[in-house]
């Protein structure tokens, strides 16, 4: 591999699920045009992350990302993105009090449009037509028109990015997240849901413990911590030119960052390792996520991470396992027992969605809420078995009260799922499954942090 690298090197390599665009000097000046835009996040706020996610590598942490599958342009609206951030501050808050760690907040939003597909095409009757590509790229309206790869949704995204980020960290930072307001992040359905009598047994314990410390005179304003919140952004870096015009040079090191997300990851179709996905990724600062399913070797996924990490540096690489519930035993502890042999910093997150897609009876692509479970926890069982501590867990979810994933104490059936299912390409938990989750994998997650903390004092 040549060790030469810019922003522009991955286009030398073969990279697969790039749109062709009929226009391409339209594409290169929409391109150019978007080169000259603001950042959307900056190096600084990526280095941070970085050193948080060397917290969790080091059992110290646990990461929470989760977001939509595909963040689509009709469902953009602020009141969508703050009943999203309220699940992600309760789920952060269960999880936080189950293990006593802090979580990193990891927001699979502000940019997550791309969606790599399983075929190039799709068809309807007698129809054959390109397959949606996400919102950025093409349309999802089952049309010649719509289906066309158009350079001008790049500015939409980029502008809907911008908007999102602009009011999530003013949610971080405006009020919103302090802890004496945890009982405004419900939302109106979980009220009436079987999560409620939990979750508020939770906020009168918090609401406890803020008055003894209040009485002790550490509150609010004293303490920022106890009001604000870091949220961080995150997609597939799929669109490699969209993700080459946003790398740009920080001023204080000399170093590339790309500007459109804090972290990006690699998807299980990208994963190549003389391709453009991993050339891309290798030159950049930013944290950098590898999506590990069934077809993936140890020595491969090692030796990705040695191209993408050389220093072998904590925080830099995150490991998203999606192997399925009814595959995970067979397939994770080889490949932590590699990861493992050849001494390298990762954080381990665990995918249960994307291997536990099926076809309902119905018709629906869907997840049934047992088999995400089941997954989860064969993953912490798995991972203390072997030694190692599983730090992180990736879903897509919403705080929409959608019929998407089957089951949950919603039991959701298959004659539910036509009644508001909503999602632009993969089924996603909804806002009282996404809790409940939360509170079911709890007891694992302490399980798990306990044995982290006692390696950690057995090394001490």
């Amino acid at each position: 591999m040549n060790n030469k690298w810019s922003p522009d090197s991955w286009r030398s390599k073969k990279a697969k699920h790039i749109p062709k665009y009929a226009d391409v000097t339209e594409l290169k000046n929409s391109l150019n045009k978007i080169k000259a835009y603001p950042p959307l996040v900056f190096a600084g706020e990526a280095r941070s992350l970085k050193s948080r996610l060397s917290e969790v590598a080091n059992g110290k942490a646990f990461l929470l990302q989760g977001g939509d599958c595909a963040e689509s342009f009709a469902e953009f609206n602020p009141d969508n993105i703050r009943d999203y951030f309220k699940v992600m501050l309760q789920m952060s808050l269960v999880l936080t009090y189950s293990a006593s760690l802090p979580v990193v907040k990891l927001g699979r939003i502000a940019g997550q449009f791309s969606k790599p597909r399983s075929a190039p095409t799709e068809k309807k009757g007698d129809i054959e037509l390109p397959s949606y590509l996400g919102d950025n790229i093409n349309g999802i309206e089952f049309t010649n028109k719509a289906r066309k790869p158009d350079p001008k949704r790049l500015f939409k995204a980029y502008s809907q990015a911008a908007s999102t980020l602009n009011l999530i960290r003013a949610f971080c930072h405006g009020g919103f997240a302090d802890l004496k307001k945890v009982h405004l992040w419900n939302l109106g359905y979980i009220k009436k849901s079987p999560q409620a009598k939990k979750f508020k047994e939770l906020e009168d314990k918090i609401a406890d413990a803020l008055a003894f410390m209040d009485a002790c005179g550490i509150n609010s304003e004293f303490n920022r911590r106890l009001k604000t919140v870091n949220f961080w952004t995150s997609h597939e870096a799929l669109l490699l030119p969209f993700e080459e015009c946003m790398t740009r040079i920080d001023s204080t090191t000399g170093e590339y960052h790309d500007t459109s997300a804090h972290f990006v990851w690699i998807g299980d179709r990208t994963r190549q390792l003389d391709g453009g996905h991993v050339e891309f990724c290798r030159g950049i600062e930013n944290p950098i996520g590898i999506k590990c399913g069934p077809t993936s070797k140890p020595d491969e996924i090692a030796k990705i991470i040695n191209v993408i990490n050389p220093k072998n540096e904590k925080g830099k690489i995150t490991l998203i396992s999606r192997f399925g519930h009814d595959k995970v035993e067979k397939f994770l502890p080889k490949l932590i027992r590699g990861i493992k042999k050849e001494g390298l910093n990762v954080v381990w997150s665990c995918d249960p969605m994307h291997g536990n897609t099926i076809k309902s009876a119905t018709g629906f692509k869907t997840r049934p809420f047992n088999n995400v479970l089941n997954e989860v926890k064969k993953v912490f069982a798995i991972h203390q078995s072997e030694g190692s501590y599983a730090g992180g867990l990736h879903i897509e979810m919403t705080g929409q009260n959608v019929t998407e994933c089957t089951g949950g104490t919603q039991k959701i059936s298959d004659q539910d799922l036509s009644s508001r299912y909503r999602t632009h390409c993969d089924p996603r938990l909804n806002a009282n499954q996404a809790i409940e989750l939360a509170f079911l994998i709890s007891d694992e997650i302490k399980k798990n942090s306990n044995n982290a903390k006692s390696g950690i004092r057995a090394v001490s």
